[in-house]
């Protein structure tokens, strides 16, 4: 059963916009809703609804669409309209070997320390209060933020981008979990020991850590999804 975006999830992002509402922007507005958990696979995406809650044009949100198509967000299907994309378990195993490249190869190349680990200790404590309350679905925003934020410490803007739009494909993936709880809350402690090892400046224990956190995950995901798709 297909269910349709409900608008208000993006009401409150038309100040994001600023003056120039460009296509990028409305993009990058959809990317982190979808990253966030708010857009779950096989949504339809309503251009009246999205546009009159933004306040763009059909032709801007069109070209949104687009650039999400290409990134792997988003499907448009004849004389059906614009869905959030299912993912396969391909989807999934082709994910996890990019994030090994990425994520690892960016613990990897750190320089001398100390790093700026800011962010990635505002990922765990967002992940600790998210565990506390209950809230399974900000725990699992968390856990992409603080993979983010790892990858941030290469201080690269390209592998950033990159980044942002593996983590949304990553967040269709999680919806398949019909336990959050018992999925995500076991990693928020394997986030701390990477994050131990990164304080220490032990790159090669942050990044055994990772490998094996990311081979873990994926075996998860596969199981699931195999169980799902009946593969």
């Amino acid at each position: 059963m297909t269910a349709e975006v409900d608008p208000a999830v993006l009401a409150g992002d038309r100040a994001l916009l600023g003056r120039s509402s460009t296509a990028d922007r409305v993009a990058d507005i959809l990317r982190t809703r979808i990253s966030e958990g708010y857009l779950p696979p096989g949504s339809k995406l309503s251009e009246d609804a999205i546009g009159g809650a933004l306040g763009i044009s059909r032709n801007t949100l069109r070209e949104a669409f687009r650039l999400l198509t290409h990134e792997r967000l988003l499907v448009h299907e004849l004389n059906r309209g614009v869905f959030v994309r299912m993912l396969t378990v391909q989807d999934v195993t082709d994910i996890y070997q990019v994030r090994r490249i990425i994520e690892c190869a960016a613990v990897r190349g750190l320089g001398a320390p100390p790093y700026d680990l800011g962010h990635a200790e505002a990922a765990v404590a967002e992940g600790e209060k998210a565990a506390k309350e209950g809230a399974w679905r900000d725990l699992g925003t968390a856990n992409i933020h603080f993979h983010h934020a790892v990858v941030a410490l290469a201080r690269s803007r390209r592998l950033d981008d990159l980044m942002r739009g593996i983590l949304a494909e990553l967040r269709l993936v999680f919806h398949a979990m019909d336990n959050p709880r018992g999925f995500h809350e076991p990693y928020l402690e394997r986030n701390r020991e990477i994050l131990s090892a990164l304080r220490a400046a032990d790159r090669a224990k942050a990044e055994l850590l990772l490998a094996a956190y990311l081979d873990d995950a994926e075996q998860q995901l596969v199981e699931r999804y195999s169980e799902l798709l009946g593969q």
